[in-house]
């Protein structure tokens, strides 16, 4: 690079200002031609210039700018303003495709530019340092961003979904206009979060929402199915899932909750869908449970009959048959509960009972069942509650019957019952293969189902825990787990206890 300078510009200033700023070149003040003076090899290689070429010659006449004469961006128009005002002008943004000898074509790029006057003796702009970014990458980078929140907003308007966004920290929400029609508002007005959970079903909002809610913060995961009740009184289901966004700082701790995003959409239409369902394997099951009681009459009857022959194959083959009545029958009961409890038919028969005495008695049947397996127990005291015994035996059931199904004889299973704050706490801990955590907001879920490797040869349809959950939230209660994969689960429940 080569300059004739001025005293205004000392050739060791010169020499440190484009070692500072290598995508730089110089033009004289002389407005309007902009004579070019000196270039950087930088400023050479990424506008496809030659420095032979474009010395001496006017910074227009060099590289001409196709914007409007009256456009603020238009390069003579910021040297002349730089000159008038003897102020640093930046450019931000602007468009100036560069041309391609190899294929004779323009490459759309985009720069950043800042314009700096250099004074002279007479105190006047003897210089501009133009200096220069290639930011194209990032300009496509945020018109693709834009291009793909267009997409996702058709995508989610195609859906009828509504879009939301929870600040965790200062506590903002904001929604798409389809939240304030699913909720039966105007979609011209903005909905706030406490307008929209007046909405919600007290139940839900307290079992449903809040548990789930405090669930997301723990695996990043967020989704539940609520009644809502709209200004005119009609009930509706909606179904809302989101992920949590969490502080990029660890400061050595745990990263932390930030925000929250995801979407709302209307199930109304499949829940009735459901109904219809539910009553179809409601009489199904019902229709069921009549053969199946008499196939199991008559296996016991030939069992007593040939226990006596010695033959040990049709011992055996009974026996089996038997165990496969019996799963059938659990299942059509698990059928039956799941109907009755979603056509609001499943009643709770509270009454006052000793919780460790159910639990010892379940334990009992477990390890009558299942020979090989520890099952510990050792509560901290006796505690009253008054709820539905059967069912809470069920939820325990459950619990046992999942830690004795994912994890190995040769590790204890422990069951723990006390006192929390007003409330009863029972948990049932295994040391098996745990659950991942994208996995552990869902297994509340109907009909859901872990899928990996491990759990593909064991059998169940997801009901189970679904049952549970819906029993202990119509107790007032609390249900949830917590578990690492890979070292086990426990997964625990808790109930008001009678004073």
């Amino acid at each position: 690079m080569s300059a004739d300078l001025t005293p205004a510009l000392p050739a060791d200033i010169f020499q440190m200002i484009f070692e500072k700023s290598p995508g730089s070149l110089l033009v004289r003040g002389d407005a309007p031609c902009f004579t070019i003076v000196a270039v950087s090899d930088a400023y050479l290689e990424i506008t496809s210039s030659k420095r032979e070429t474009i010395l001496g010659r006017g910074f227009c006449e060099v590289f001409p700018d196709d914007k409007a004469p009256y456009d603020d961006t238009n390069a003579r128009n910021v040297f002349t303003k730089v000159v008038e005002t003897r102020q640093k002008i930046d450019v931000p943004t602007y468009r100036f495709d560069v041309y391609d000898q190899e294929t004779d074509t323009y490459e759309i790029r985009y720069w950043s530019c800042c314009n700096t006057p250099i004074l002279g003796v007479d105190d006047e702009v003897a210089y501009i340092l133009n200096t220069v970014v290639d930011i194209t990458a990032e300009v496509r980078a945020k018109q693709a961003a834009i291009e793909n929140e267009g997409r996702l907003r058709l995508a989610t308007e195609a859906a009828h979904m509504a879009t939301w966004d929870l600040g965790l920290r200062d506590h903002s929400f904001i929604s798409s206009p389809r939240m304030a029609e699913i909720f039966g508002l105007p979609a011209d007005k903005p909905v706030s979060r406490e307008e929209l959970q007046r909405y919600v079903d007290a139940d839900d909002m307290k079992y449903v929402v809040l548990p789930a809610y405090r669930m997301a913060l723990h695996t990043g995961n967020y989704l539940y199915e609520v009644k809502i009740y709209r200004p005119d009184g009609e009930l509706r289901w909606i179904k809302t899932q989101g992920i949590v966004i969490y502080d990029s700082e660890r400061n050595n701790r745990e990263k932390a909750p930030v925000r929250m995003l995801g979407t709302v959409i209307d199930i109304t239409d499949s829940k009735r869908d459901e109904v219809r369902k539910n009553d179809f394997i409601a009489m199904a099951s019902h229709e069921l449970k009549t053969p199946l009681t008499s196939i199991k009459a008559y296996i016991q009857i030939l069992a007593k009959r040939l226990s006596g022959s010695g033959d040990g194959f049709v011992t055996n083959t009974l026996f089996r048959a038997s165990n496969q009545v019996d799963r059938m029958t659990d299942l059509i009961h698990g059928f039956l509960d799941l109907s009755r409890l979603e056509s609001g038919k499943l009643q709770l028969k509270p009454s006052d009972f000793d919780i460790t005495t159910l639990i010892d008695e379940t334990i009992a049947e477990f390890r009558l069942l299942n020979p090989g397996y520890t099952i510990l127990f050792d509560p901290d005291c006796r505690l009253t509650i008054k709820a539905d015994s059967e069912k809470i035996g069920q939820v325990i059931g459950n619990f046992l019957s999942n830690a004795l199904k994912y994890s190995d004889k040769e590790y204890p299973i422990t069951v723990k019952c006390g006192r929390e704050d007003d409330n009863l706490k029972v948990s049932v801990t295994d040391m098996g293969i745990g659950i991942r955590p994208k996995d552990q907001a869902r297994v509340f879920q109907r009909f859901y189902r872990v899928e990996s490797e491990k759990m593909r040869n064991i059998s169940g349809f997801g009901i189970g825990l679904y049952l549970a959950s819906e029993i202990i939230h119509r107790h007032k209660g609390e249900i949830g787990l917590e578990s690492e994969e890979g070292k086990g689960s426990t997964f625990y429940f808790k109930l008001p206890i009678l004073e």
